[in-house]
């Protein structure tokens, strides 16, 4: 969406120098990223793909990027999204959609689209998403890479442009395992900006090193829900789903079925909780204190300017989501509503610590019901836009750590499919591990990518 094409070379100039001195250098030194455009970084804009945002320049980095730069990784630029994060495709942005590399006329995902985008087409190694419902996973799974999404509190959200405050996660979107574990380890810690960044031990994850050995599951036990194999799933997809658990089988993990009973609750609950704090956060953008305002004639009153600058500055999904989440907020609503989200939120955290404490290493689903869809294909129905979220959802509900893994190609349309692993809170380490082999074992000769289909 931006490129900092002369920023980038002055900081390549500058750790080139370094190295040139024999200084010591960080673990990401000279490695490109792309940072999502609602993560605060000071340099170019930060629009969150809004009109409400049009111009806005950051004073300061996001601490997670800051960490990264500081580790040698040289930002070149900012990735498209869908506006302020709310969006399954990618396509709710005032600067266009973005494509996916594998098949223009299809959508990448959303909303950290244009950072899975740009990883798929190789234009980076790494970049930056964040995951409110599933963003960071669901446009990896969808373009064919890797992304995890942390446990709620392992990654500072300060700099992060707020959406839902309860879920929002910065994390990694990479070509591999192995990157996405390095940059983790590098942006992951407390953070005395961020109230609710937990403070947790620096060395909990490492990078991981690549063994060369033929990967193996042997010990690793796998919970497979019965949502898996819903019937909104696409035929081809789940068929490639269920190769893929038995090739993990054929590796030595134990498959089990276990349930998630309130699962089906989680897409509900999820919305109603997500934007009734999308309609808190972006309360702020009134003209006055953040954004835009609207050009009005001196006799405008303070109302009129307050309606013309958000009815201007809003797209019509972020519209519909601050209503509905005003909505569920308002008395005589609130307890039928938003406390019987809050309700369904702690079940489905208790049905995930249940299978965990029967012994799973992860539970293992897919990422998303199907292949990327066709761009405009969803746009005038959201309930079918978001019944994209049904995998995703519930992980973030729970505040627990997954990834999105590719599974296969759906054969017919040579598009990618992924697998999401979720894992008990502050399991990353563990979660990181089994995704590599997990990868290793389904594709012995490596992952496909868009460049090698063509």
């Amino acid at each position: 969406m931006s490129v900092f094409d002369e920023h980038a070379l002055e900081r390549a100039s500058e750790i080139d120098a370094q190295r040139a001195r024999g200084e010591p250098l960080g673990p990401l030194a000279g490695v490109p990223i792309a940072v999502k455009d609602n993560i605060c970084f000071d340099h170019g804009q930060t629009t969150c793909a809004s009109r409400a945002l049009e111009g806005y320049r950051s004073p300061f980095a996001a601490t997670a990027v800051r960490r990264l730069t500081d580790a040698g990784a040289i930002v070149v630029g900012k990735t498209n999204l869908d506006e302020f994060g709310m969006g399954s495709s990618c396509e709710h942005s005032v600067f266009g959609p973005t494509r996916n590399p594998w098949d223009h006329s299809r959508v990448p995902g959303g909303s950290s689209g244009g950072s899975a985008a740009a990883v798929a087409a190789g234009m980076v190694p790494i970049a930056l998403g964040s995951d409110t419902g599933g963003s960071i996973r669901q446009p990896a799974a969808l373009c064919g890479v890797v992304g995890v999404k942390p446990t709620y509190g392992r990654v500072s959200r300060y700099g992060l442009v707020a959406y839902a405050s309860s879920l929002d996660q910065i994390g990694p979107i990479a070509g591999s395992v192995e990157d996405c574990a390095l940059a983790l380890s590098v942006m992951q810690g407390v953070d005395p900006r961020d109230a609710t960044s937990a403070d947790r031990p620096a060395d909990a994850i490492e990078p991981i090193a690549d063994d060369h050995r033929a990967p193996d599951l042997k010990g690793v036990v796998f919970g497979v829900p019965s949502l898996a194999f819903g019937a909104h799933n696409d035929p081809e997809a789940e068929g490639v789903f269920a190769r893929a658990i038995e090739t993990l089988r054929a590796a030595g993990a134990e498959v089990r079925e276990i349930e998630l009973p309130h699962a089906d609750h989680a897409v509900a609950a999820y919305y109603v909780i997500a934007s009734a704090e999308a309609s808190s956060n972006l309360a702020r953008y009134d003209g006055v204190r953040y954004g835009r305002r609207a050009e009005l004639p001196k006799s405008a009153t303070l109302e009129e300017m307050y309606t013309r600058t958000r009815t201007e500055g809003f797209g019509a999904e972020v519209k519909r989501r601050i209503m509905l989440g005003t909505h569920v907020l308002t008395s005589g609503y609130y307890d039928a509503y938003y406390l019987t989200a809050l309700r369904a939120r702690r079940r489905i955290a208790e049905d995930y610590a249940s299978a965990f404490a029967a012994g799973c290493d992860a539970v293992l689903m897919p990422a998303t019901p199907g292949p990327a869809f066709p761009l405009g294909a969803k746009l005038t129905d959201p309930l079918m836009m978001y019944a994209e979220d049904v995998y995703t959802v519930g992980a973030s509900l729970a505040g627990l750590p997954a990834a999105a893994v590719p599974a296969g190609l759906v054969e017919s349309a040579r598009l990618p499919i992924g697998l999401q692993l979720v894992a008990p809170a502050w399991g990353e380490a563990r979660l990181l591990d089994v995704a590599r082999r997990v990868v290793g074992v389904l594709h012995p000769r490596g992952v496909p990518s868009p460049q090698a289909a063509t």
